[in-house]
């Protein structure tokens, strides 16, 4: 029983991610790409802080605090999955630059894609030197279906928002489901967390990089904000993608994925409410 619970939670996780990228995609024109990416220094910074910056908050904090090696593994892929699909609607919780939001979202998708699979073989231990068995899974189950989505708004732009209802629907069943079943298997493991210093590890990681994507986020508020809830809110799509296939045998792992998780989503939507209130 618990081997069908563990496929069913496996299956549940490809269909989270693959209908979550093509949501995605359904809701992106070509404007909505092109536009936020033509700010030339707003990109180098959301690069520099999702994909230097953020992993070496992680990794400096698996080497500055003792981790069981299960949750320090966890962490450095959090760290390393940047490009939330939640990101356009924490933005809009935080009265950010939306246009910005839709682009930065994109951008570190993609970079994620190329990014991992360079990183995670020299901070993750137990991971295959090739970086080809990580791109894999990354480009099949994120950005084909993301591809998918934005070539299908730009020529069907009015089928496009009936499909992405229906996949958003499809994306949040799925999601609860992989949620559920992934707590379920991993309930030990995540009361296990407790005590050992990860929740406030997690919580630490998440508000590092939420200031240091806020600090890069240029002179305007609505653009700060949404580079600091940007940079703090990991994809834990593509995170779970990478730990389900190469550390299914331990659960700590996927624990403290979705511990980190749980406790960022708290510190970044209350940073949100507070960015979006006037500044006097």
């Amino acid at each position: 029983m618990v081997e069908f619970f563990e496929q069913l939670s496996k299956v549940a996780v490809l269909v989270f991610v693959v209908t979550c990228m093509v949501t995605a995609g359904l809701g992106l024109s070509v404007h909505d790409i092109v536009a936020p990416l033509r700010r030339a220094r707003l990109v180098a910074a959301a690069l520099l802080a999702n994909f230097v910056i953020a992993p070496c908050i992680a990794y400096a904090l698996t080497e500055l605090i003792p981790l069981d090696r299960s949750h320090a593994i966890g962490l450095l892929l959090l760290g390393s999955a940047a490009g939330a699909p939640f990101l356009p609607k924490l933005a809009e919780l935080a009265h950010g630059d939306k246009a910005f939001a839709v682009g930065l979202m994109l951008l570190l998708m993609v970079g994620s894609v190329v990014f991992m699979p360079i990183a995670l073989p020299l901070l993750v231990p137990g991971l295959s030197a090739e970086p080809w068995p990580i791109l894999k899974p990354l480009l099949l189950t994120m950005l084909l279906p993301l591809s998918v989505g934005v070539f299908v708004k730009s020529r069907w732009t009015l089928r496009a928002l009936p499909l992405q209802r229906v996949f958003g629907i499809v994306s949040n069943v799925s999601m609860l489901l992989a949620v559920l079943l992934l707590i379920g298997l991993n309930f030990q493991a995540m009361l296990g967390t407790f005590g050992t210093g990860a929740v406030a590890v997690g919580v630490a990681f998440v508000s590092l990089s939420l200031g240091a994507g806020y600090v890069l986020g240029g002179p305007h508020p609505t653009t700060r904000s949404v580079l600091g809830v940007g940079t703090g809110q990991r994809n834990i799509a593509a995170a779970l993608l990478i730990a389900t296939e190469n550390f299914r045998e331990d659960p700590g792992v996927t624990a403290m994925l979705l511990i980190s998780t749980f406790a960022g989503v708290v510190v970044l939507v209350l940073a949100a409410r507070r960015f979006a209130k006037p500044v006097r």
